[in-house]
């Protein structure tokens, strides 16, 4: 195993190494501002389009610019401010329609009722991990209660009377709903369905999802996205992983997908096997997940306007930014999605 030896380097430095490697720079004062704000590892990842390819000493293609680099980056950033914008209403959407089914469907099953229905282990597969589920409700709950008594504390010790102390603290109390649950009652234990499918993250409600015993509960929360549940379940997946490569600023804008999603039969999700000439397959790339994004937010927000921002974004604010590499298929403006060729 080889020893680790490149050194750090001053901004100065890091823009001599990029013109050494062939990579123009207009104003290099202007390219040590981008510099100092985005480093030159997180814009390593959007040069690689502008080097030549498999070449150990990264050289840079003829008439490669700085300003290419940094636009891609900008339009990847808006692309990911973009996705996460539908994927947060999606992913409010899922809570809320996990907990509407389950909760009205099991209000009356024993031993625990419909607010608490994720307590009745019965309702999940053999193998879907309930103890650590319960666990994370659980640490949730704690968590917010051992702040919630930091907080009592520091007000007890202030100089206010009593009174002012008694109505911080109950607002203190009624700031979030784990804390308020755990103060004010002790059965069942844990707090209701409503608020557990608020508090878990992403992650663990996908796993929830996928997890439920009963073909009958997974299509009909399915049902309401207007997908098999098959596909809900690997859209799930995919979006939860999108969603992290979103709130950690990961590179998204040619990303290749380690596990296609599912697409359901039809028309709408037919595409090309490779694209032509660089042979990149649209179902594991970021084409595929606007799409999918695409067709849930018409299902939760009709009259939303988000496919046309994704227009927009590729042909109006980035026109020079290359579609081929996120999965584009040639035709993609014709799709029903995007609102045909005439809208």
């Amino acid at each position: 195993m080889a020893t680790f030896t490149k050194t750090a380097k001053t901004l100065d430095e890091q823009i001599a190494l990029l013109q050494e490697r062939g990579l123009t720079i207009r104003d290099p004062e202007r390219a040590k501002r981008y510099l100092e704000v985005i480093s030159f590892f997180r814009l390593s990842s959007y040069m690689r389009p502008f080097q030549v390819p498999n070449d150990q000493t990264h050289p840079f293609k003829a008439d490669a610019e700085f300003k290419s680099v940094v636009e891609l980056y900008a339009f990847d950033r808006e692309l990911r401010l973009l996705i996460m914008d539908a994927i947060e209403r999606v992913e409010v959407a899922v809570r809320a329609t996990l907990n509407n089914h389950m909760g009205t469907k099991y209000q009356t099953e024993e031993p625990h009722s419909g607010s608490h229905w994720y307590l009745n282990e019965s309702l999940f597969k053999r193998d879907y991990n309930h103890k650590r589920m319960l666990s994370e409700v659980e640490r949730c709950q704690s968590r917010d209660t051992i702040d919630l008594q930091k907080d009592i504390n520091k007000i007890n010790r202030s100089r206010q009377s009593e009174e002012e102390k008694a109505n911080r603290i109950e607002k203190r109390v009624r700031e979030r709903y784990p804390r308020f649950y755990q103060h004010n009652y002790q059965h069942p234990r844990l707090m209701p369905s409503w608020a557990m499918v608020e508090e878990l993250t992403f992650g663990t409600i996908s796993h929830l999802y996928k997890g439920l015993a009963k073909d009958a509960d997974r299509k009909g929360i399915a049902k309401r996205f207007a997908v098999p549940q098959e596909v809900f379940e690997s859209w799930l997946h995919t979006l939860n992983f999108v969603r992290n490569c979103c709130a950690h600023h990961s590179r998204l804008w040619n990303r290749e997908l380690s596990i296609p999603p599912k697409v359901p039969h039809g028309e709408h999700w037919h595409l090309p096997e490779r694209l032509a000439p660089i042979m990149v397959q649209p179902n594991r790339r970021i084409y595929v997940v606007l799409l999918m994004l695409a067709h849930l937010m018409r299902q939760i927000s009709p009259d939303s306007q988000w496919h046309n921002k994704v227009k927009a974004l590729v042909t109006v604010m980035y026109p020079s930014v290359p579609l081929a590499p996120m999965g584009f298929p040639d035709n993609w403006r014709s799709h029903i999605f995007w609102g045909g060729e005439d809208e």
